[in-house]
C-alpha cells in the first residue's frame, strides 16, 4: 500500500494534511481501512465541537469492529464530509481523497511536525 508523502500520520491510523490556511483535513489511511473491512457507518463530531490532540473525536463501525476515531490535532471542527455519511464506503473506496472525514481549524499547526512521516508511518505499518 502506497503511504501518500505528503501528510502526517497518527499511531492511531488516521492520517493529516495542511490545507495551508490553518485548516486541517484529516481521514483514516489505508492500512486501517483495510484492516476495519467494509465500513458501514461513521460517526463524526458536528461543526464547532473543540478536538484534542490523541483525543477520541468519533466512530467507525465496519462489518468486522467499531472503531474510535482520534484527532491528530487540537482545534475546531469546521467542516465534516456529509458524503461519507450518506456514503461510508468512500472511506474504503478513496480514504486519501474522497473519503476524507472533517477539516480542523488547528490552535496551533505545529503539532504536524510531531506526527510520523510517511517513511515512519510505513515502517510502523510493515
Amino acid at each position: 500500500m502506497a503511504v501518500p508523502k505528503d501528510r502526517r500520520y497518527s499511531k492511531e491510523h488516521e492520517w493529516a494534511i495542511d490545507e495551508g490556511d490553518g485548516t486541517i483535513r484529516i481521514g483514516i489511511t489505508e492500512f486501517a481501512e483495510h484492516e476495519l473491512g467494509d465500513v458501514i457507518y461513521v460517526e463524526l463530531p458536528k461543526v464547532g465541537t473543540a478536538v484534542k490532540q490523541n483525543a477520541q473525536m468519533g466512530e467507525i463501525e465496519s462489518v468486522k469492529a467499531v472503531s474510535d476515531l482520534f484527532s491528530p490535532v487540537t482545534g475546531e471542527i469546521v467542516e465534516i464530509n456529509s458524503a461519507v455519511k450518506d456514503k461510508p464506503e468512500l472511506v474504503n473506496e478513496a480514504p486519501y481523497e474522497a473519503g476524507w472525514l472533517v477539516k480542523v481549524k488547528a490552535t496551533d499547526t505545529g503539532e504536524l511536525a510531531g506526527l510520523l512521516d510517511s517513511a515512519q508511518y510505513e515502517e510502523l505499518t510493515s
